[in-house]
């Protein structure tokens, strides 16, 4: 191996069994990129399966598990053995109050939904436009890869963590 081979072999690093080609500059920063996107994804995931268990939450104050009727009207034996929502025991009691707490337990539930629902909806939109700009910059890494000289086999299978960290 020559000086020229020497200096080139050791100013490359390639991920792990990718290939033996150089980095280039530009994959590198379109890598890191693309790694920050998908750190950002996790983030917008761990929203939305927030956002998932307070509706489901919410719902689980106006139904109780599987009863064939969410406020135990049907039939108070079959509400028993499953447990009835927060709600349908205020329908059960009897008293000046219920009313009211009634009311003030549905409205709360209903703006847990909508506040989750919200939630949800713009997470989900922060993710869908998410997915566009890891689409373009990951076309973009691909054309730069190949440019250098990778396989598109080599390219589908890179590491975009690793490729980040690479050093020309």
């Amino acid at each position: 191996m020559n000086a020229t081979s020497a200096a080139s072999a050791t100013s490359r690093h390639a991920p792990a069994g990718a290939n033996d080609h150089a980095v280039p500059v530009r994959a590198r920063q379109l890598a890191a990129q693309l790694s920050a996107l998908f750190n950002r994804d996790v983030q917008i995931v761990k929203r939305l399966n927030d956002a998932h268990h307070r509706l489901q939450q919410a719902n689980e104050q106006l139904c109780s598990g599987l009863a064939p009727d969410a406020f135990g009207l049907t039939n108070a034996n079959t509400a028993a053995a499953i447990g009835k929502s927060p709600i349908a025991t205020l329908m059960d009691d009897d008293g000046p109050m219920t009313t009211s707490q009634l009311l003030e337990a549905l409205q709360q539930a209903h703006w847990q939904i909508h506040r989750s629902f919200c939630q949800y909806q713009s997470a989900s939109e922060e993710r869908r436009q998410l997915a566009f700009d890891v689409g373009e910059l990951s076309q973009q890494l691909t054309q730069a890869l190949r440019a250098a000289g990778w396989s598109t086999d080599q390219t589908r299978n890179a590491n975009v963590h690793q490729l980040a960290g690479a050093t020309t």
